[in-house]
């Protein structure tokens, strides 16, 4: 009989029984946990008993760990089928996937599954149906989302420079302030009316569902800020968009900031926001944004699961209705 395997020495069981925590792989832990009572003293046969199995299996489990370490005792499959596409062409579909069509010359405005198929076909010979394409794609980890706005005559350059000069503009009014704590502030307004939106749902597949709709014109306005590091929110709900409404809602918002604090107000440049009429607290310093760039206010995300959640997909009867719903 011959004598048992000798366990690699560069590992102990300490070591095993801390990667058999954090494992991801259950067959993986099973095994480096018995193989740990091994590195303790036990027996072939005590580590089987442990383990639920057999004394070659153990044998298995040493050959395999003495020749890979800890990874050569994840479970391993025959592999099935070979992959029909290859990692250039996932890195090449992964690429298209993120460059947008061009309609002149694609035809299309967003990449349909059946377009993919096709081009997979034409470039690579590999045929696929939509179905296994559609299981590939989520597989790498892309979804069919709904695209955020963007204005044609945005300008990236001037959004790189504010973002670039942001800390600099941030020393110079921490200077003009000694002694005070300084707050980020970030404010916007969002228009709430009868006419409201439809939102996606929950379905079956195959069917459309419904939604009431209104085409009454009725609206109110809730002007809100936010300063995420404090958690601290100042809102009005007003019946106007104008320089009037936005004095108001400076006025709020400084009776929210701390007590010996300076907040530092990042608007759009909407022109009652930056109108040299507006009459700007004390404890605020307003910082415009470059021109059409709503991406870089966080109230934009705000107001998007506003209407998701509670203002889409509903008839608001009369204007009261309106204020009330936007107060809640």
């Amino acid at each position: 009989m011959g004598s048992p395997l000798s366990l690699r020495d560069d590992h102990d069981s300490s070591e095993l029984r801390r990667l058999a925590r954090r494992s991801r792989h259950a067959g993986q832990s099973r095994r480096l946990l018995a193989l740990a009572a091994i590195y303790d003293g036990a027996s072939r046969g005590e580590a089987a008993l442990l383990a639920g199995t057999d004394r070659q299996s153990i044998r298995d489990w040493v050959l395999r760990f003495n020749a890979d370490g800890p990874d050569g005792l994840v479970d391993r499959h025959g592999g099935g089928q070979k992959a029909r596409l290859t990692q250039e062409m996932l890195s090449a579909l992964k690429t298209r996937l993120e460059e947008r069509p061009i309609p002149a010359v694609h035809g299309v405005v967003r990449w349909r599954l059946c377009d993919l198929c096709g081009w997979l076909h034409e470039t690579y010979g590999v045929s696929l149906s939509e179905t296994r394409l559609g299981q590939i794609i989520r597989r790498e980890g892309f979804r069919l989302l709904t695209a955020r706005p963007r204005h044609y005559r945005q300008d990236t350059e001037a959004q790189d420079i504010f973002k670039k000069k942001f800390p600099g503009v941030m020393a110079a009014i921490r200077s003009r302030h000694p002694g005070k704590d300084i707050e980020i502030w970030w404010s916007d307004e969002a228009r709430i009316g009868q006419k409201t939106k439809l939102t996606r749902r929950w379905a079956k597949r195959g069917t459309r569902p419904r939604a009431v709709a209104d085409l009454r014109t009725r609206s109110a306005w809730i002007f809100g800020a936010i300063c995420p590091e404090k958690g601290a929110a100042a809102g009005l709900v007003l019946p106007v968009c104008n320089l009037h409404g936005m004095q108001l809602h400076l006025a709020e918002i400084s009776r929210t900031v701390a007590q010996g604090a300076h907040a530092v107000l990042i608007v759009d440049q909407a022109a009652w926001h930056t109108s040299q009429k507006l009459d700007v607290p004390y404890n605020i310093t307003i910082l415009p944004l470059p021109p059409r760039a709503p991406e870089l206010n966080p109230v934009e995300n705000l107001w998007q699961f506003l209407r998701n959640t509670w203002l889409s997909n509903r008839i608001f009867r009369t204007y009261d209705d309106i204020v009330d719903i936007a107060c809640h």
